[in-house]
């Protein structure tokens, strides 16, 4: 009985990280997307940075939609992918403020 509650708490410790990797990039992908898309915000930014995000957002949003069921790892290194694009850009526009 202690193996399979050992067992299942392993599963569900593997569920759980996949399942906050996942949501991580989503909520990311989400906020960059309202960022972008946010009248103040948005406007600072300059028309190829702006597409820039945008590309990279919604080549993101697409691959979520088709691989739901993808591993922790491959969802932390989107996100990580995502990152790069997004926060120089952020950075130089908030800089540049």
């Amino acid at each position: 009985m202690v193996k399979d509650a050992q067992m299942y708490q392993v599963e569900d410790d593997k569920y759980r990280e996949k399942a906050e990797a996942k949501a991580a990039l989503e909520n990311y992908a989400y906020d960059m997307r309202n960022t972008v898309n946010d009248k103040e915000n948005g406007a600072k930014l300059d028309s190829a940075g702006k597409k820039k995000i945008e590309g990279a957002v919604h080549q993101v949003i697409q691959w979520l939609d088709g691989n739901q069921l993808a591993e922790a790892d491959e969802f932390e290194e989107k996100l990580i992918g995502l990152q790069l694009i997004c926060l120089p850009i952020i950075a130089k526009n908030a800089k540049e403020q």
